[in-house]
């Protein structure tokens, strides 16, 4: 019977995970309405199980479900970036003095293999992989938190953050490049810290890597104005 089981829970986990990375990887677009009969095909999967993952998925804060309307990615608009921006820099500072204040060396031992992969996918210019290495890295310092409390908030707060980080680690400018290089060394920083047991360096290079995150956030929220002469304007009016 335990075989059986788990021969069905598979395909079932398989599909979660998938449908997971879908949307960190903005494969699915936030606000985009799921078509379930299309996306079981996809999976594999019947309508039954793929209603349950929705169920799930919507608890996690990956989607939305609507009364008679379905199930949608979770949006990122105005007033979601907002309560993004409010609560980002407090959850992050405080998971990272309590994981300082209860690194274990296996804790820190998988955060610097979390690193070497995350380096490697810089180096490999894999924008996908490295957002998603990234939120492994948080995800990391999240359970060697140890609170209850925290983690969901954790937990929601890093979808959009690695749905952002897909447009921060699309280097296109020389200054994008040295901005990804300075992450990575915060990173590394990090995990020093962490390694000493040290939660006020933590916590400051936290509220630093927080804020060179940010500042990229800013200009997906408000982008740069269109370039254009106000000559130009004129003699079209």
């Amino acid at each position: 019977m335990y075989n059986i089981l788990r021969m069905l829970e598979n395909p079932k986990r398989t599909a979660l995970e998938s449908i997971r990375a879908q949307v960190l990887s903005m494969d699915l677009q936030p606000g985009e309405v799921l078509d379930e009969t299309s996306l079981a095909s996809q999976l594999g999967i019947s309508r039954t199980p793929l209603r349950e993952i929705i169920q799930r998925l919507s608890g996690e804060g990956y989607l939305v479900l609507e009364r008679n309307r379905g199930a949608k990615v979770a949006p990122m608009d105005f007033a979601t970036m907002r309560h993004f921006f409010q609560a980002a820099p407090m959850i992050y500072a405080a998971m990272s003095r309590l994981a300082a204040e209860q690194a274990e060396p296996s804790d820190v031992a998988a955060l610097k293999n979390i690193q070497v992969r995350y380096r490697a996918s810089l180096v490999d210019d894999s924008v996908s992989a490295t957002a998603m290495h990234n939120h492994q890295f948080h995800q990391r310092i999240g359970e060697m938190a140890q609170s209850p409390y925290l983690q969901p908030s954790l937990d929601r707060l890093l979808i959009d953050h690695t749905r952002i980080g897909q447009i921060f680690y699309r280097s296109t400018k020389e200054d994008d490049h040295d901005r990804i290089e300075k992450a990575a060394d915060q990173h590394d920083g990090m995990i020093e810290a962490f390694e000493k047991r040290d939660p006020a360096r933590a916590v400051q290079l936290t509220l630093e890597h927080w804020e060179l995150s940010r500042q990229t956030i800013e200009r997906y929220v408000r982008p740069d104005p269109l370039s254009f002469e106000l000559e130009d304007v004129t003699h079209a009016v």
